[in-house]
This record gives C-alpha cells, sequence and structure tokens, in this order.
C-alpha cells in the first residue's frame, strides 16, 4: 500500500534527521574535528555511533526471527560483493570528501533544513558526484 509506504519512509526520515541534528553528526565542523585525530580532535561522535550500535543490533535480531519485512513482501538486502579497486577508491573519494566538508550525504540533506546555504551547495555536487561516477560506471561495463 502506497499511503503505508509513505508514512513508513516519512516517520523514518523524520527520526533520522532529529537524530542526525540532535546529536551534531550534521555539524561539520564537529565531524572535522572528529576526524582531526592528531589535532583538535572531538570524541563524542564515537558516542552517536557507539549509539546506533545497539538499536541496529536489535533491529538485525528481529529480522532474523523474520521471514519477511513487517512493511514489505521481502528483505532488501545488498549482495555481498568482493573488495575490489573500484570500492577501495570510492572509499578513499568518500573519506576525502567527508573529510574535508565534515557532511556525508545523510546529514547534507539535514543541513539542507539547519543551513542551507552551504548545505545545498554540497548536495548539489555530491548528486554531480553520484552522476558523474555512475556514468563512468556505464563506460567501464560496455
Amino acid at each position: 500500500m502506497v499511503t503505508r509506504d509513505i508514512a513508513i519512509g516519512l516517520f523514518a526520515g523524520i527520526l533520522f534527521g532529529a537524530g542526525l541534528a540532535l546529536s551534531g553528526m550534521a555539524d561539520p565542523t564537529r565531524v572535522r574535528d572528529f576526524l582531526d585525530i592528531l589535532g583538535n580532535w572531538d570524541p563524542t561522535l564515537l558516542f552517536v555511533m557507539g549509539g546506533a550500535i545497539v538499536p541496529m543490533a536489535i533491529a538485525w535480531f528481529v529480522r532474523m526471527q523474520l521471514e519477511k519485512p513487517l512493511a514489505a513482501s521481502r528483505f532488501a538486502l545488498p549482495d555481498t560483493n568482493p573488495i575490489d579497486a573500484r570500492l577501495l577508491l570510492g572509499a578513499v573519494l568518500f573519506g576525502i570528501g567527508w573529510g574535508i566538508s565534515g557532511l556525508c550525504p545523510g546529514p547534507a540533506l539535514v543541513g539542507i533544513a539547519l543551513v542551507p546555504g552551504s548545505a545545498l551547495i554540497f548536495v548539489v555536487f555530491m548528486i554531480f558526484g553520484m552522476l558523474m561516477a555512475r556514468l563512468v560506471a556505464r563506460k567501464e561495463d560496455s
């Protein structure tokens, strides 16, 4: 049912966005300070990430008990792929972008609501980078 799917998506998005905003994960300065382990290191995001492990572990346990999800006909889990050059290059590029900007996709979208100017610029160019990567991947695959 589309209405139920929209409601679940809205609830999950609001919950995720509120969590990012309240925890400080949407604050680029805090994220950069977290990544600056040799300088002005701010360890508070360790607690955010550690706190996320508990509900995620519970969710995985519950998922293992279910034959199908509560809001879908089947689980849509990604395939397990080997570690390859494309994955490593993507991880390095993601890390560089995260370190420079202090933003990754989720917090950037939250940032549009909190600090629209700089976050919107980041999101526009993030989408551009994703499109460019997709074009390169298509050329490699053909």
